[in-house]
């Protein structure tokens, strides 16, 4: 029977990485770090490093006609990540840029060998590799001196048995003809793009030997506490937004919080669920909303709620800022622009788990796409399908708000023509009634239940959403012009 080399992987320390690489990375490999410009290299390459050095597990920097030791150190340890107790401890730095001014690659070769064997590390960095690569174009055999450079540095590396991360400024074609691409055993490629005002960052494991990894782009953000990824939402073959697949009838239903609403649900809204509750400005989705995360309250399931439009203080009832405050709901804060869908989700998913949240409110959809980077925002359908196929998964029952204007002359569900991605729809509105303008609102649908399909008026009062009659006496309701009814 044939036994399989087992090939430890190592914790990178970069939030949501090793979710990328399978893993993480495997021991003795040779990777390179590519991307363009300031797109965050060095730091994730300190970040890795200095997650990974100890005083046994040493580890050496090389910098290549880069930027002086010094000077990246003073930016470099703004971050928590940086521990200066490991500098020329567990952390060696190393500048090479004499070396390669001399013009020979044997000689930068010659060097690092010298600096391994004599510190002994299990980790190498060289920064940045592309001044070896420059170096070489200028030789009149630079091709097969790289070439032939690059592949002792390799076997050198394996019998030394060390990590190595090689660290350049490649743009995607360089990165794919490089033949540095072709001997590595992982590459990790970092961009930044400008989309209008907006700046997005992303991450792509192009290669990982012998796993599997997380395929496509993923954003990830630089901020005080250094690098975190945001993995893309995959969604699996088979997989079914929401709870399509269940029949509602017969399974365990959420109360609502407004009394008659369950009813005219079909006995409630079926858990895992994704609720759609569409209507114009002042319609009450909010209050629906703040009412459907009390009754979980209530009924001992803890709740979250996303506010993309509000800031918490303005959004939060009396009734549900006493819950805020008592730990039973939790609030997320998402008004800063620039969003993406992955890092948002990462965002409810750790508050949901750390919660143990049965009941999540997203007000509103509207205020959601606005937040968003528009290279999100362009696809927001894809962004909001990924996003409910995510969270149905996980078993928790949303309920979602969106502002749709009310024109009066026709009826829709939804201004994103995203309406079959939700389980269950309640649509609300306004009416003129002699003089007055009245609120109502009616069930569309419920997927795979019985439901009313009454329009209902409803008041708002401080109680709550209060349930009025039918309309069946009324005629006029949702004509070709703003109704004007009378009993």
């Amino acid at each position: 029977m044939n036994k399989k080399v087992s090939i430890r992987l190592l914790k990178t320390g970069v939030p949501g990485l090793d979710n990328l690489l399978g893993g993480g990375l495997p021991e003795f490999s040779f990777n390179l770090i590519a991307g363009s410009p300031g797109s965050g290299k060095t730091t994730l390459a300190h970040q890795i490093m200095f997650s990974l050095a100890s005083p046994t597990n040493q580890a050496l920097f090389f910098t290549v006609l880069g930027e002086p030791a010094l000077k990246m150190l003073r930016y470099q340890q703004q971050f928590p990540f940086f521990d200066i107790k490991k500098v020329n401890k567990s952390i060696r730095f190393v500048n090479l840029s004499v070396d390669l001014l001399e013009g020979n690659l044997e000689r930068v070769l010659s060097r690092i060998a010298e600096e391994v064997k004599d510190y002994e590390p299990r980790f190498v960095f060289v920064d940045s590799f592309r001044s070896v690569v420059q170096l070489a174009k200028l030789k009149e055999r630079g091709a097969s001196e790289l070439q032939r450079f690059i592949q002792q540095l390799v076997m050198k590396m394996t019998n030394w048995q060390a990590t190595t991360f090689l660290v350049g400024e490649y743009m995607t074609s360089e990165t794919e003809s490089s033949p540095v691409s072709t001997v590595a055993d992982g590459i990790l490629r970092l961009s930044q793009n400008l989309h209008r005002n907006s700046m997005v960052r992303k991450i792509q494991v192009v290669k990982i030997r012998g796993q599997a990894q997380a395929p496509g782009l993923h954003t990830f953000r630089i901020s005080d506490e250094g690098i975190q990824v945001f993995p893309r939402a995959i969604i699996q073959r088979g997989t079914t937004v929401g709870a399509a697949i269940k029949t509602a009838t017969g399974e365990e239903r959420v109360p609502m919080g407004t009394p008659g609403l369950d009813e005219m649900l079909g006995g409630g809204l079926p858990v895992g669920y994704s609720l759609l509750v569409v209507g114009p400005s002042g319609s009450g989705k909010t209050v629906l909303a703040t009412e459907f995360l009390a009754e979980g309250v209530r009924k001992g399931e803890p709740g979250v709620i996303a506010a993309f439009e509000k800031s918490p203080s303005q959004l939060l009832s009396k009734k549900l800022n006493t819950l805020v405050k008592a730990g039973h709901v939790g609030v997320i804060n998402t008004r800063s622009l620039d969003l993406s869908i992955d890092e948002t989700l990462h965002d409810l998913i750790t508050m949901i788990d750390r919660m143990q949240a049965k009941r999540v409110v997203i007000d509103s959809l509207s205020g959601f796409e606005l937040a968003l980077a528009p290279e999100f925002s362009e696809d927001f359908r894809g962004s909001l399908y990924r996003l409910i196929a995510e969270l149905t998964d996980m078993g928790v029952t949303i309920l979602m708000t969106s502002e749709l204007e009310d024109r009066y002359t026709d009826l829709r569900f939804s201004p994103f023509g995203s309406a079959f991605l939700t389980d269950a729809i309640i649509v609300q509105r306004y009416i003129e009634i002699a003089g007055q303008f009245k609120r109502v609102f009616s069930v569309v649908k419920v997927r795979g239940s019985e439901h009313s399909k009454d329009i209902r008026l409803f008041d708002i009062t401080d109680q709550g959403i209060i349930i009025g009659e039918n309309l069946s006496g009324y005629t006029g309701i949702m004509s070709g012009r703003p109704s004007v009814l009378n009993n």
